[in-house]
């Protein structure tokens, strides 16, 4: 996937129901001390390799030049559960575990092809597990439908969707994606809806 590719994506992803967003937007809460409570320096170096992955250098710089690990780690202290919080930290050893499984060597030693075809497959499978999860959902919901006190259950979320997501936010809200990857205007002028579109122009962020 290219970087124009990524970019038409985020939109459909964060136009969804965003892991950790009820609190992002509400301005996100602590509920660990410390970022070293979740995560070392080694855990973040490997956030990094995944999201740089994800988002790798092409005509602009890739994810792990806006340090998008470090981010991650921060967001996911602030602004996750602390059930999400366990999943998305076991998460990276379950990464490292499907690694192994399909190419016999932990996340770092792969290939950058080989780092490719593993998180296509773990995408399939989240976005197969997000949907199951989403029906299982709908039928609770419609099963107490008229309840007043209705609570939907806590599901778990995939961990490689948690990944991606934060991904994509960290470095598109960064100033390397938000300069590079996409146009950005520091100051803002007049509102001009009818601005000529070439074919190959970058996505703006302001």
């Amino acid at each position: 996937m290219n970087r124009r590719d990524a970019i038409g994506r985020v939109a459909l992803i964060m136009g969804g129901a965003v892991i950790g967003a009820e609190f992002f937007i509400s301005g996100c809460k602590s509920n660990t001390a410390n970022v070293a409570d979740l995560f070392d320096a080694d855990h973040t170096a490997f956030l990094n390799e995944v999201a740089d992955t994800i988002l790798p250098t092409t005509s602009s710089p890739g994810a792990k030049a806006a340090n998008v690990g470090a981010f991650m780690a921060v967001m996911v202290r602030d602004c996750y559960t602390p059930a999400d919080q366990k999943t998305f930290v076991e998460g990276m050893s379950k990464l490292d575990d499907a690694a192994k499984k399909k190419f016999s060597s932990k996340f770092l030693d792969l290939t950058p092809q080989q780092r490719t075809d593993l998180l296509v497959d773990l995408d399939k499978e989240q976005k197969d597990f997000t949907t199951q999860r989403g029906k299982t959902l709908d039928a609770d919901a419609a099963k107490h439908k008229g309840e007043a006190n209705y609570k939907a259950p806590e599901l778990p979320k995939h961990y490689f969707r948690m990944i991606k997501e934060l991904t994509l936010l960290g470095y598109f809200t960064s100033e390397i994606g938000a300069t590079k990857a996409l146009r950005y205007i520091a100051v803002p002028g007049r509102y001009d809806g009818c601005i000529p579109y070439k074919k190959g122009d970058k996505a703006w962020a302001t």
